[in-house]
């Protein structure tokens, strides 16, 4: 069942006449489908138990205010000069405020400090986290009725459109749509999520790799038109339309070929995953995500060195069943399918030896799949 952001949620009147409300929104980790959802692809994923609180209440002079436990004065915006990219974090919520206005919402002024539990720039999307936690927060403080899937799509409207990553769904779709103990099943062309169990007796360990992760600069979008060239070059709406025997015998520059290869592969192996989770081998999981990395250390060249690293050696573990980077790339971390009894043992295995070779420190947390901003009710 739907649950329209409008009506009471987590004990709020939906008249907004309670002072202070708050709202999370987990981030997420992907774990296959890497590149593919701007290629009208599928993706695989999970909601975390991590993510970013919004706490925040009206104001009746038309102001918004925002301010994080991570910056030490808050950012004042008086909306009668209009909502304006700064290039800071506030973008986030300042876009999707934008974005919500231009939905007709009333979203007058307001109040919002964050807190998070994400670890900063480690590619487990804190900015889609923002995004939502803000979204849901203003649609209870300005009773507005949107789907889960309409909310998830202004989310990425307000990346895209204000501060300008050309992301696609999978981020803000995730965030909204996990489900505790299940994957998160996301088919960017039609729009629609599924779940898929995900058994207990496997865990996903997350291990930060130290060295920043961000998509502001050039590299995204690079790799985004290079899928969209190849597309063209076959003759194809988008690379979703196409298979691995199709793209090898098609003609293209080879870097876009490369490009394509890797985002065609990745579409395949999903199918595969889902098809191996609802018929009870989730340890296939494992070699699709050590494959998937190779595929973008070679093809789609968004790995780092310390993320090739990380992946050797978590999989070189006993109880590890196969590793991969997450998220866009470029740094940030890697997600590792281990058995749960083993996790820690993994987990301590990695860091010290990566310390050792790398000076860089290294942090590993086993998550566990968990529901998003708005659960659907049973």
């Amino acid at each position: 069942m739907e649950l329209p952001l409008g009506k009471c949620l987590s004990g709020v009147d939906h008249t907004g006449s309670m002072t202070q409300v708050t709202a999370f929104a987990p981030g997420r980790v992907e774990i296959l489908g890497n590149h593919t959802d701007y290629n009208g692809g599928v993706v695989l994923s999970a909601a975390l138990h991590l993510g970013i609180t919004a706490t925040g209440h009206r104001l009746d002079d038309g102001e918004i205010r925002l301010s994080s436990s991570g910056v030490r004065h808050e950012r004042k915006i008086h909306r009668a000069t209009g909502l304006k990219k700064t290039g800071e974090w506030i973008d986030y919520p300042l876009g999707v405020a934008e974005m919500l206005a231009r939905a007709g919402a009333e979203a007058g002024g307001f109040e919002v400090s964050y807190e998070s539990t994400l670890p900063a720039g480690a590619g487990l999307s804190s900015s889609a986290a923002l995004e939502v936690a803000t979204a849901v927060l203003l649609t209870r403080l300005y009773p507005f009725e949107i789907s889960r899937m309409d909310l998830a799509k202004l989310c990425r409207r307000a990346e895209n459109e204000f501060v300008g990553v050309n992301c696609g769904l999978l981020d803000q779709a995730s965030s909204v749509f996990g489900k505790k103990d299940h994957l998160v099943y996301l088919d960017c062309r039609s729009e629609s999520v599924d779940a898929a169990p995900f058994p207990s007796h496997l865990g996903l360990l997350i291990i930060n790799s130290g060295v920043k992760h961000a998509l502001t600069g050039g590299e995204y979008n690079e790799r985004r038109e290079q899928c969209f060239e190849a597309a063209r070059c076959m003759g194809v709406v988008a690379l979703r339309d196409a298979t691995s025997a199709q793209l090898e015998a098609a003609e293209m520059p080879e870097l876009a070929k490369r490009r394509a290869r890797h985002v065609v592969g990745e579409n395949e192996r999903v199918l595969l995953a889902i098809d191996a989770l609802r018929s009870g081998r989730a340890e296939a999981l494992g070699p699709l995500m050590s494959a998937s990395h190779r595929s973008s250390m070679e093809n789609f060249e968004n790995s780092t060195p310390e993320l090739d690293l990380l992946v050797n050696l978590a999989t070189a573990q006993p109880g590890c069943l196969g590793a991969r980077l997450t998220g866009g790339g470029f740094g940030g971390a890697i997600v590792a399918l281990v058995e749960v009894g083993a996790a820690e043992s993994v987990r301590v295995a990695v860091e010290a030896a990566y310390v050792a070779q790398t000076k860089h420190k290294a942090t590993g947390i086993l998550c566990c799949a968990g529901d998003g901003a708005l659960p659907a009710e049973d």
